[in-house]
């Protein structure tokens, strides 16, 4: 799959990665490239993060104008929110030369080059992406962090993660971005720009074992980083992507690719001689990475998404089982797992590291909030409430979301029976 891409493609050199719980469990590495790639736009899922974590500490209300805290900020009445979903309806790049392929402007040139508003839609109707949506959003994180955004992303989400490989400019031996010359098929050498104020749309470098360690805090969030809950509201979409024929949207920062029974979370990269793509089942937790020195001929989300469908299935059966590790379990969960019935309906519920996950046709993921309590993260109990309803002696009597009652046989006659126990035909 991968050395087809790489023949079609005449690409120069790929790598590709697929991982298991950020752990990469297969790895391809071809052509003449390096160990480091640069990930382009894949750099505006850290600048959410950073953004996300400003909310949860209270600083800024995703409802909040971007100029209530950047005041000399353009297109300062966008909210925060529809920035982050490309949902501002603002133009996607800044004016002036391509700032993809041009030495990059300080934050004070940014903005005098973009003082008159160019909006292509109104707020808030339609998908637009805008890379100067999150030039903006990256000035928002220094500001009110009072560093500037490569410090932020660093200190807050590199270091305590260990990404010791993911660097704002290319380390030794990184790979060389190039273009193909459509009349003879030369290689030419794509500049690599420090890209300024526009650093966080774009300007990052990294690898596919570090990309796979981000991949899953993007699926179930990290004590250190992020929580689970607002990695969740994360990847609730926002706004609808056209372009993608219903497949796909875009969330707080993650862009969304649906399938049938489950959701891709990640993003794709460009920038002049580089394509990436990085895309994770936060259910299954398996992930691909795709990353190439190449301007065209390789389409990184459906390789992603391909090599996530050929490999889900073989490593979710033969690979190692981290449910099955004490360590790896929610204490609270423990006396939960086991097969529970809705009605006559079998769900059978298994402990992870932060909650559980409760399938029945599909695994629907719930994360602890307190003792007895759980809030579902996908599919119909996304954002609700599961609640564990004990007896007097603090034994468990069912479990209870949205009216809906589990309990540990089929029509528990000690539980309470929506509707009342069903008579034999």
């Amino acid at each position: 799959m991968v050395a087809s891409a790489y023949d079609a493609g005449r690409l120069p050199s790929i790598r590709a990665a697929v991982f298991h719980r950020g752990e990469v469990r297969w790895h391809c590495a071809l052509g003449d490239g390096g160990r480091q790639y640069r990930i382009g736009s894949i750099t505006k899922t850290f600048t959410a993060v950073a953004v996300l974590r400003l909310r949860d500490l209270g600083a800024v209300h995703l409802d909040d104008p971007v100029g209530a805290h950047l005041p000399d900020a353009p297109y300062g009445d966008h909210t925060i929110a529809r920035l982050l979903a490309h949902a501002s309806g603002m133009t996607a790049e800044p004016a002036g030369s391509w700032w993809e392929r041009t030495p990059g402007r300080d934050w004070a040139q940014l903005v005098e080059a973009n003082r008159t508003p160019l909006d292509v839609s109104a707020a808030g109707e339609r998908y637009h992406y805008s890379n100067l949506a999150y030039g903006l959003l990256g000035e928002l994180v220094s500001r009110l962090e009072g560093a500037s955004w490569w410090t932020v992303v660093e200190s807050s989400l590199l270091q305590p993660l260990g990404l010791a490989e993911t660097t704002y400019l290319p380390g030794e031996g990184a790979a060389i971005g190039t273009s193909r010359d459509p009349r003879d098929g030369r290689l030419l050498r794509e500049p690599a720009h420090d890209s300024g104020a526009m650093a966080p749309a774009g300007q990052l470098w990294s690898t596919v074992h570090d990309m796979a360690r981000w991949a899953d805090v993007l699926a179930v969030g990290h004590d250190a980083v992020l929580s689970a809950t607002t990695l969740a509201q994360m990847r609730v979409a926002r706004a609808a992507d056209s372009s993608t024929q219903h497949r796909g949207a875009y969330g707080l920062g993650l862009r969304l690719r649906w399938r049938s029974e489950s959701t891709l979370v990640g993003h794709t990269g460009s920038m002049p001689g580089f394509l990436a793509g990085l895309f994770v089942d936060p259910e299954s937790r398996v992930g691909a990475v795709v990353l190439t020195n190449a301007t065209t001929g390789l389409d990184p989300e459906r390789l992603s998404s391909e090599l996530i469908e050929a490999s889900e299935p073989s490593l979710l059966e033969s690979g190692p089982a981290p449910l099955d590790r004490a360590a790896d379990r929610d204490v609270g969960a423990e006396e939960l797992a086991g097969d529970w019935f809705v009605g006559n309906t079998r769900a059978r519920l298994t402990p992870t590291q932060d909650g559980f996950v409760l399938t029945e046709d599909t695994a629907r993921r719930f994360v602890r909030e307190a003792a007895d309590r759980y809030r579902g993260q996908n599919g119909y109990f996304a954002g609700e409430e599961l609640r564990v309803v004990r007896r007097p002696d603090a034994t468990i009597s069912h479990l209870e979301v949205v009216t809906f009652v589990f309990t540990r046989t089929p029509y528990d006659p000690a539980a309470p029976i929506p509707g009342g126990l069903p008579e034999p035909l």
